[in-house]
């Protein structure tokens, strides 16, 4: 399969080498920036790497003769660059976004211009659980003001009975960030669930959830079986989010503390606990780095902790907060090894030996790799 548009998008750097090649080339960076701290397993790939991502992102825009055009911005730039068919993207998603352009015209809905502030849709959102197959639409505008949106609500979902929800979200800001403050659900409950190993989970608009939930289900099952838990330990779960890691860890754990900033994704794993009849995970909104400090003070001990940073990675006051708790084994996923590779050397610094690193491939044609580490302490 071939994508036209690769150069232009820059969304997937890695368009027009085949699959086989991406691999070797990401376990070799993996290799030459983690190597130095243990063995590095083989990567593990996808059977079938085309249309995995749950989260479908479109922006809407004029082409010069004034048609209707939906698409992703051209790298570093704010210019929209038309998609009609993306090789990584969720196929019933596109359609969606297909369907919704093509309805703008007749319902007399004009689209954002970042220029002068005039219009209306600014961005469509989608996300799709693949094991449910409930189907969430957010319609991101300038304006909490959308004309006949039950008749346009009725319209999309006449085309598209899979969809369970939409949601009306409100972005008024000369913002590069896609989604506004200000949300309501216009149709349905205002979220989607999905299973991933064996748990439930109900995502948000804002949820963090991952976008590969194939590939989510090894890394997270590699994640659990690092941390060999027996049942009696006490767990954290460090940048927790919607709870996903720490629910699933609960089932073979004594008791599971989730720790995470982003209010609305605590209470979503709140929410997530109480739906799958959970009762020994509990989640607190905070930083994590300084909860697990104050455990330390009271003389309160974790066996394990899990953390899932962002790109970013962690920072020394976190790390440090972790060597204070000190577990008997930090369990590291990451989504770049740069980061990691940063963090791993602090780590072994202070009483760290890196015992497995398992790179899963979340991102087929895309130069970004997950990493599942395994850390004990010495």
């Amino acid at each position: 399969m071939k994508c036209n548009i690769s150069k232009k998008c820059g969304g997937c750097q890695f368009q027009g080498i085949p699959y086989k090649e991406q691999l070797k080339k990401k376990q070799k960076k993996e290799q030459s920036l983690l190597g130095a701290y243990g063995k590095v397993c083989p990567i593990i790939g996808m059977e079938n790497p085309y249309y995995y991502r749950n989260k479908v992102h479109a922006v809407f825009d004029r082409d010069r003769k004034g048609n209707i055009i939906s698409g992703i911005y051209e790298e570093g730039t704010h210019r929209v660059v038309p998609v009609e068919n993306c090789l990584i993207e969720d196929e019933k998603s596109q359609e969606i976004i297909r369907t919704i352009r093509g309805m703008l015209k007749s319902f007399k809905i004009r689209t954002y211009d970042e220029d002068t502030g005039y219009g209306l849709l600014r961005h469509v959102l989608i996300r799709r659980g693949f094991s449910t197959g409930e189907i969430m639409v957010v319609l991101v505008t300038g304006s909490p003001i959308f004309p006949s949106k039950n008749n346009f609500v009725k319209a999309l979902r006449k085309a598209h009975l899979e969809i369970t929800t939409v949601v009306l979200n409100v972005n008024d800001r000369q913002t590069s960030m896609v989604l506004g403050d200000r949300e309501k659900p216009i149709f349905g409950p205002g979220f989607i669930k999905d299973r991933l190993c064996g748990c439930m989970f109900r995502i948000s608009p804002k949820s963090f959830y991952q976008v590969n939930p194939v590939q989510t289900e090894i890394l997270y099952q590699t994640a659990i079986d690092y941390a060999g838990l027996t049942g009696k330990e006490t767990v954290i779960d460090a940048y927790c989010g919607i709870g996903t890691i720490g629910l699933i860890a609960a089932k073979k754990a004594g008791k599971v503390i989730g720790v995470e900033l982003n209010k609305d994704a605590v209470k979503d794993a709140r929410i997530n606990a109480k739906e799958n009849k959970i009762t020994n995970a509990a989640f607190y909104q905070g930083d994590a780095g300084r909860f697990m400090v104050e455990m330390a003070a009271k003389g309160e001990k974790a066996e394990v902790v899990f953390m899932d940073p962002p790109r970013a990675g962690s920072d020394e006051r976190f790390l440090s907060s972790v060597v204070k708790l000190s577990p008997k084994k930090v369990i590291y996923i990451s989504c770049n090894p740069e980061t990691l590779a940063r963090d791993l050397k602090y780590l072994t610094k202070h009483h760290y030996k890196v015992e497995k690193i398992q790179p899963v491939d979340m991102f087929p044609f895309c130069d970004h790799c997950e990493t599942v580490c395994e850390l004990v302490r010495k």
